[in-house]
């Protein structure tokens, strides 16, 4: 059973579509806590009318960065997590979570990496960088989070047309009805033993 923790900035929609698919039985997996950097989030919204555990987390509740870093692990094995998702979360993971997490952490990028990605490649940014290149395609990639902005082996990806006369808000609504599918999918995956993850080695906390 994926038993999953989610980690979001702002709506966190790839996660309110993992939930649906969750409760509507198309996702054999179960979502366990939400953490975001941003109390007036959507996503915790979200949370709070799922009745879901979620915690606020962020340099203002925890300014000593090792601290939050601590607390997030902290808050993720309370709750028996296997499988971590940054949806739309803007900030990089501590050290100690990534290591307790290492290969069980996945990211979903609004491109196809290793084009369009890096720190401060995120959102808008993306499909800007997308129409100002005149690419002809762009896509969704997930990829196994590491301790670098959009780094680490990339385990699915899909391609998204880029259409005469697209404009940032066109753009951006296409790529992300396709991160909806392609999430959910993938997690499929996962589950069916399609895609295949390391199994985290959970240690005692120092």
């Amino acid at each position: 059973m994926l038993k999953l923790g989610f980690l979001a900035s702002h709506n966190g929609s790839n996660m309110q579509a993992v939930v649906h698919a969750i409760n509507s039985g198309k996702l054999q997996a179960a979502p366990r806590i939400v953490i975001s950097n941003n109390r007036h989030s959507g996503a915790l919204r979200f949370a709070e009318a799922e009745d879901m555990p979620w915690r606020c987390l962020n340099g203002r509740t925890h300014p000593d960065l090792d601290a939050l870093d601590r607390t997030i692990l902290a808050a993720l094995k309370t709750h028996d997590v296997n499988l971590v998702l940054l949806v739309g979360y803007m900030k990089l993971l501590g050290p100690r979570t990534v290591a307790e997490y290492r290969g069980r952490i996945l990211n979903i990028h609004p491109a196809l990496l290793p084009r369009y990605g890096g720190k401060g490649m995120y959102g808008i940014r993306v499909h800007q960088a997308v129409l100002a290149g005149k690419a002809k395609q762009t896509g969704v990639t997930i990829h196994l989070a590491d301790e670098e902005y959009d780094h680490g082996d990339i385990i699915a990806q899909c391609t998204v047309p880029v259409k005469p006369g697209d404009t940032l808000e066109t753009l951006a609504t296409r790529v992300l009805q396709r991160e909806h599918r392609l999430l959910v999918e993938t997690l499929q995956n996962i589950v069916d033993g399609r895609i295949m993850l390391p199994t985290p080695q959970f240690r005692e906390m120092d």
